[in-house]
């Protein structure tokens, strides 16, 4: 029986930790751990990378490698971020093969064709996510730009982020089944809240796993899931291990039997 690919998103082991070691230093951990792709974080560079060492590093690890920058793909006044070609050209110098970025302020109409001819040629395959703002995080906006992509034949993916939808208290279950045919990307991650009483990402609990292994069967099958959660404690490799081990089966017929 085949695991499924699961990713690693950098910001994982905190973000103080990350600036500090460098992204880089914890490829070699990814992949011993088993991870299938490391997810770098634009945020999280202490200092402008060297994309060279990082594409090498990411080459000879053996990882597939997905550039994640808070980057809103349209403005408030309905027009293309300036910042998406170069972006893009710092994901592919990086070694990634996508780039994950948030919707912005889509509206049904907005005109695709200068999006379509930055897309066009490119190495990089662009993943828009669903994000916790009130324009990039709630289902109508979404699958309406999903739609016009589609409309244009443009090769854009969705990262679906389970947690995300809870920020503007959208209904997850429905966006799965609205939205599912774009989905080539899922973040992973429960939501309590803090002590203030703000949300936060948390370790699944059980009752996650099997929620997620629900809304799993929406998407195309097999897609790549990542951890977006924390992963802390003495042994990082030990404790990254167990939560790859367990999303990698998440959507196995043999785990659809066991929890039907």
């Amino acid at each position: 029986m085949p695991l499924y690919p699961v990713s690693v998103s950098l910001s994982s082991y905190g973000a103080t930790l990350v600036r500090e070691r460098g992204q880089a230093s914890f490829l070699p951990l990814l992949a011993q751990a088993g991870a299938a792709r490391a997810e770098l974080r634009e945020e999280l560079f202490a200092a402008p990378p060297d994309p060279q060492a990082l594409a090498g590093a990411v080459r000879t690890l053996g990882l597939d490698c997905l550039y994640s920058a808070p980057l809103e793909l349209w403005s408030e006044e309905g027009r293309l971020a300036a910042a998406l070609e170069p972006t893009l050209a710092r994901a592919n110098a990086c070694g990634a093969r996508w780039l994950k970025v948030s919707l912005g302020h889509y509206r049904a109409g907005n005109d695709l064709s200068e999006l379509a001819l930055q897309l066009a040629g490119q190495p990089v395959q662009l993943l828009v996510e669903n994000d916790q703002t009130a324009q990039g995080g709630r289902i109508e906006a979404l699958q309406a730009f999903f739609a016009a992509a589609e409309a244009r034949d443009l090769d854009i993916g969705m990262t679906f982020d389970i947690g995300n939808w809870l920020w503007q208290e959208q209904p997850v279950d429905e966006a799965a089944q609205r939205l599912g045919r774009y989905v080539r990307y899922v973040h992973c991650k429960a939501v309590g809240r803090n002590d203030d009483g703000k949300r936060v990402a948390l370790p699944p609990e059980p009752v996650d796993l099997q929620h997620w292994q629900r809304l799993l069967r929406e998407f195309p099958p097999g897609v790549p899931r990542a951890i977006e959660f924390p992963l802390q404690g003495e042994d990082l490799l030990a404790v990254t291990q167990q939560h790859i081990e367990a999303l990698s089966r998440l959507g196995q017929p043999q785990e659809e039997r066991q929890h039907a």
